[in-house]
C-alpha cells in the first residue's frame, strides 16, 4: 500500500481528494505548514512527497529510505535539492501547463500597475495634500511599447499574446528554445540579452533561478531610462540590491516584484521603493490555479508510482526526456 506525504496546505479540493484516497489503498500523511522541519519527521514512510515552496534538503532526502518520487505543486523547483534526488535515483516531477495563466495574467497587471503607478496614485488620493501628485505626470502607457520577455516558456507566450492586445511590440530571449526550435513565429527572437535590453521599455521575467543573476548591475545599467520592470519568476534571478538602486535613481522607472532573494523579504531595500508593486509571492496562487496544482500535484505523485505519468511533467528518474 503506497503512502503519500503532502507538506503545505493545499486548495480544498486537493484536501477532498487526500480523504478518498485510503478507499483507494493509499495512505496519507497531510502537514499543513509550510517549513521543512513541519514534514521532515514523516518522511522516512513516504513513497511520494507532494510538497509546495519550502526547501527540500539532502539531509531530509537522506531520511526518506522509500521516497521514489516528489512532487512539486508547482513548476519551479529550486528550493529541491535536485542533485541528492539523483544520487538517490528519486524522480522529480512538476505540474506543467496549469499554472502559466494565472503567471502571465500577473505579469500583465504588474506591467500596467507599475507603469500607471498606482501605489503613488493610491496615496494621492488616500493621503491629504498629495492631489497635485497627478500633475507630475509619472504615468506611462503601455500601449505600442517594446517588451522583452525574458524566458519564453508557457508564461512568457501567454503574456506574448495578452501585450498584443495592448500593441506592444514583442520580442523574447531564450537561448535554449533558440536551440531547441523557436515557438511562436510570431514573437521575434532575441538573440543578444544585451541588445534586448536596450531595445525594451517593459520587460518581464519567466525564468529558473540560476547561479547568478540574470539581471544584475551590468544589465540593469544597459535598461532603457525608465524602463519597467516585471519579475514573476524566482528571487535572486534579479540583483535585488542593484535593482533597489536603479529604483531609486529612476534608471528603473517603476517594477512589479512577486519573488525575493529572502521569503518574507524583511529588511529588502525594495520596501522602501514607492515605485516598486510588491507582491508575496502569489502570481500562481489564483483560487482556480491552486486547484489546479493541488489535484495534479497528487494526481502525479500517484501516477508515477503507478507508471502512468505523463513524460514531460519528469524533470529526472526512470521517465525522463524519454
Amino acid at each position: 500500500m503506497p503512502h503519500l506525504l503532502v507538506a503545505g496546505k493545499l486548495h480544498p479540493s486537493g484536501e477532498a481528494l487526500l480523504k478518498d484516497l485510503p478507499a483507494h489503498g493509499v495512505t496519507v500523511d497531510y502537514v499543513e505548514e509550510i517549513s521543512e522541519p513541519s514534514y521532515a519527521p514523516f518522511i522516512h514512510n513516504a513513497d511520494a512527497l507532494v510538497i509546495r515552496t519550502q526547501p527540500l534538503s539532502a539531509a531530509t532526502i537522506a531520511r526518506a529510505s522509500k521516497l521514489k518520487v516528489v512532487s512539486r505543486h508547482g513548476v519551479g523547483y529550486d528550493s529541491v535539492d535536485l542533485s541528492a534526488l539523483n544520487d538517490r535515483g528519486i524522480a522529480l516531477t512538476i505540474v506543467g501547463n496549469v499554472n502559466s495563466a494565472s503567471v502571465a495574467e500577473h505579469a500583465m497587471m504588474q506591467l500596467l500597475a507599475a507603469s500607471k503607478r498606482v501605489l503613488r496614485a493610491d496615496l494621492a488620493v488616500r493621503k491629504p495634500g498629495q492631489w497635485a501628485w497627478r500633475n507630475r505626470l509619472e504615468q506611462q502607457e503601455i500601449s505600442g511599447k517594446n517588451l522583452l520577455i525574458i524566458g519564453f516558456g508557457r508564461a512568457g507566450q501567454k503574456l506574448a499574446r495578452m501585450a498584443t492586445g495592448f500593441e506592444m511590440k514583442v520580442r523574447a530571449y531564450d537561448p535554449h528554445l533558440q536551440q531547441a526550435g523557436w515557438p511562436n513565429s510570431e514573437v521575434d527572437a532575441i538573440t543578444s540579452l544585451d541588445e534586448g535590453l536596450a531595445w525594451a521599455d517593459c520587460i518581464s521575467i519567466h525564468v529558473p533561478k540560476a547561479e547568478k543573476p540574470v539581471l544584475g548591475a551590468h544589465e540593469i545599467a544597459l535598461m532603457k531610462p525608465g524602463c519597467i520592470l516585471a519579475n514573476t519568476a524566482r528571487g535572486g534571478v534579479v540583483d535585488e540590491a542593484a535593482l533597489a538602486e536603479a529604483l531609486r535613481s529612476g534608471l528603473i522607472g517603476a517594477a512589479g516584484i512577486d519573488v525575493f532573494d529572502n521569503e518574507p523579504p524583511a529588511g529588502s531595500a525594495l520596501l522602501d521603493c514607492s515605485n516598486a508593486v510588491l507582491s508575496p509571492h502569489i502570481a500562481g496562487l489564483t483560487a482556480e490555479c491552486s486547484e489546479r496544482m493541488a489535484i495534479a500535484s497528487i494526481e502525479n505523485a500517484l501516477n508515477y508510482l503507478a507508471g502512468t505519468i505523463e513524460k514531460n511533467l519528469v524533470v529526472n528518474g526512470e521517465f525522463a526526456n524519454v
